[in-house]
């Protein structure tokens, strides 16, 4: 006898409804080690190819494995090094940092006063709030410290889960009973991941350098830690270019002088259209497969249970979300709802063709019958 409940179609939908509130909030929970393991994830995945390459140039897996190891382990000196170093310099700088923008502030205030408009004493201090201003620049690149801190904890990982690589596909067809499916969906998993990842690294260093080099141009100090934070957060939709520009535009207001402030701020504006709106296009070709909302809101929920680290993820997460929705026919509605206007236009029409092959293929045996 069959004892499976059957729920109604209410009831299925508040259970489903109450495991995703209690997935979400266990993830928010776990976030400090989920978010690590996932930037693993989609290291190891984008290694991955670099990691294929050495094999077939005839290398014995060590020896892949160590340059790998090796070139990851290089990158991420460099870049700690040269963080670190910058970020103690800053502090030491932050209090005539800090006198400078209450000058410029004052400034600001005379020259509003000489045209006419009467301001309470020390107005212009009162909004600008030099103190939060540079807490909050101070707190940004903190966090990108942080950020950086476990970069050996995620190595290690990513190691251990490149070694993993190539017995996980065994494990996978002796665990399932339908591997070949499950197998075929994660290798389409993480195509879409690595083309995405590997087109973001490149446009997001192609970006990092190009802010590098016009903060040099123009005198900017600490040009080297705002070219990288320009690199990472290049890989936060929507809002990352905008959020890199504000200190690099505030310490160029406060160390040099308004026009260098806005020579930055042009140039921030020029990089950021032109590698977003036209080199991101013609190499990424037809996208990530996401509308332009789904981005914006997966920002907003990935950064609300993984923080930081979930913004930087938001993008491959919702890719690889969508894939596994597409997969199953009860989950594809909602990963049509995902992907942007012209799949779903395509989705509709080859519904209704297959809807019409139905209508036509009857009449058709009836002609031939005549």
């Amino acid at each position: 006898m069959d004892k499976t409940p059957d729920f109604s179609p209410a009831g299925r939908f508040l259970i489903m409804a109450g495991a995703l509130v209690v997935l979400v909030a266990g993830l928010r929970a776990a976030s400090y080690l989920v978010t690590p393991f996932l930037l693993s994830i989609f290291i190891a995945v984008l290694a991955a190819s670099p990691l294929r390459v050495l094999r077939r140039l005839g290398l014995p897996r060590w020896a892949a494995m160590l340059v790998i190891a090796g070139v990851l382990t290089g990158v991420g000196l460099v870049v700690g090094t040269l963080f670190s170093d910058s970020l103690n310099t800053f502090n030491q700088r932050l209090p005539s940092y800090q006198t400078r923008l209450l000058s410029t502030a004052s400034d600001l205030q005379d020259w509003v006063e000489s045209h006419g408009l009467e301001l309470p004493d020390n107005a212009m201090s009162s909004l600008i709030d030099p103190p939060r201003v540079m807490g909050l620049m101070r707190a940004m690149v903190s966090g990108f410290s942080t950020i950086l801190a476990n970069a050996l904890l995620v190595m290690v990982t990513v190691i251990f889960i490149l070694l993993e690589a190539d017995g996980l596909p065994n494990k996978v067809r002796l665990a399932l009973r339908t591997p070949e499916e499950s197998i075929d969906q994660a290798q389409q998993v993480m195509r879409a991941i690595n083309r995405y990842m590997a087109l973001k690294a490149s446009t997001s260093l192609l970006t990092g350098v190009l802010v590098w080099i016009l903060l040099t141009i123009i005198g900017v100090d600490f040009a080297p830690m705002w070219g990288t934070i320009a690199f990472l957060l290049n890989f936060v939709p929507t809002i990352g270019s905008f959020i890199a520009t504000v200190p690099a535009v505030l310490l160029a207001l406060v160390q040099i002088d308004l026009g260098a402030a806005f020579m930055t701020s042009i140039g921030f504006a020029a990089i950021n259209l032109t590698i977003g709106n036209f080199v991101e296009p013609k190499i990424m070709g037809r996208g990530v497969g996401l509308s332009t909302l789904v981005v914006f809101l997966s920002l907003v929920f990935w950064g609300y249970v993984l923080g930081v680290g979930g913004m930087f993820l938001s993008v491959p997460l919702t890719m690889a979300l969508k894939i596994a929705l597409s997969a199953n026919p009860q989950t594809r509605p909602i990963a049509i709802l995902l992907g942007p206007e012209n799949q779903a236009a395509a989705a509709g029409d080859a519904h209704g063709s297959a809807e019409d092959s139905l209508w036509v293929e009857p009449a058709q045996s009836l002609d031939s019958g005549r």
